[in-house]
């Protein structure tokens, strides 16, 4: 019975002091100062990059109708042929067009008719102007009609939409619409910040979904002189040459334009600490042997850094290794 208790008794202190071992190497790791490495904070010349989405359009747009409504006689057209500036494309019904024409000739007739008779005294200096008059206005009217009933292209570009067959009555919506391809344009809308920074002429490069990987070069054609109060942009104007014709209106774009380079606070990437549960950023700030859990806000990663907007300065010292056992203002050991 005795050495049951006394074997028992030697356990119990062996555990005790085991338990005991381990207190104390946890307190001695508790007590260890973390060890880290830490960078400087610098400052660089970042230049201004910005990204801007838009739809691409035609540079020239036309619709075709005429003035008054008019039966369509024959469309030469199909969507998607090219045409040339000048070239006929809609003819409408001429039926009044000869009508006019045939008064034409008769009034000719009469206006011949009555010259002769006034160069020989036969008729008056007023019946003269009447006739001369009726036979211009009629004349007028003609061209008006032909002008009317015949329509053009007033631009060189490409059938976009057709709105009637041959034999409909125009009725309102334009019968063709023609634009223009090359060059096409994009409206971007650029922060009041940066308008002081643009200007026309400035290179602009485009991307399209459609044609990934591709770059299209651009320019600024047109800065628009006021900003939308509410937004705080201004539009801008981009043309982007297009001889070949690839990019075609409706197509989404992303044009990039480089501003000036500013200089920016710049942290290594490996210094950032992102909060668990939320999208807000950290870095520790070494000082006097401690360090600080300190937000900031971040703006573009280039490289293997980030530039910082707001949160620390420039000569600061930051973590970028042994972030795992830190808190804000614990003592650390700093080693190379």
């Amino acid at each position: 019975m005795k050495k049951i208790v006394f074997v028992s008794m030697a356990l119990a202190a062996c555990l005790m002091f085991g338990a005991c071992g381990e207190q104390k190497d946890e307190k001695k790791k508790e007590d260890t100062k973390p060890e880290v490495k830490l960078a400087d904070v610098v400052t660089s010349l970042v230049p201004q990059v910005e990204t801007y989405t838009a739809t691409v359009e035609s540079d020239v747009k036309n619709n075709i109708a005429p003035n008054t409504p008019y039966r369509i006689e024959k469309i030469y057209v199909e969507v998607g042929d090219q045409v040339r500036k000048d070239q006929v494309l809609v003819q409408l019904d001429a039926s009044n067009l000869r009508q006019l024409k045939l008064q034409i000739e008769n009034q000719k007739v009469e206006f011949n008719r009555t010259s002769q008779l006034y160069s020989v005294g036969g008729a008056s200096k007023a019946e003269y102007d009447n006739a001369k008059t009726q036979l211009d206005v009629l004349s007028t009217q003609y061209a008006q009609l032909v002008q009317n009933t015949q329509l053009t292209a007033p631009i060189s570009g490409v059938v976009t939409a057709r709105n009637y067959d041959n034999g409909d009555m125009y009725s309102g919506t334009p019968i063709l619409t023609i634009e223009q391809l090359n060059p096409v344009k994009l409206i971007i809308n650029v922060s009041e910040v940066y308008y002081k920074n643009v200007s026309v002429g400035q290179p602009v490069e485009v991307s399209l979904d459609a044609y990934e990987g591709e770059v299209f070069a651009g320019k600024v054609s047109i800065v628009y002189p006021t900003v939308d109060k509410t937004t705080h942009t201004f539009p801008v104007e981009v043309t982007v040459a297009n001889s070949n014709q690839k990019v075609r209106p409706g197509m989404f774009a992303r044009a990039i334009i480089s501003f000036e380079e500013i200089e920016r606070v710049m942290v290594p990437d490996m210094a950032i600490v992102k909060q668990v549960g939320a999208g807000d950023r950290y870095v520790y700030t070494y000082k006097d042997g401690k360090v600080s859990y300190d937000k900031v806000e971040l703006g573009k990663h280039m490289g293997e850094q980030y530039e910082v907007k707001s949160g620390v300065e420039p000569g600061a010292k930051v973590v970028i290794a042994g972030m795992s056992r830190l808190a804000n203002g614990r003592e650390v050991t700093v080693v190379k």
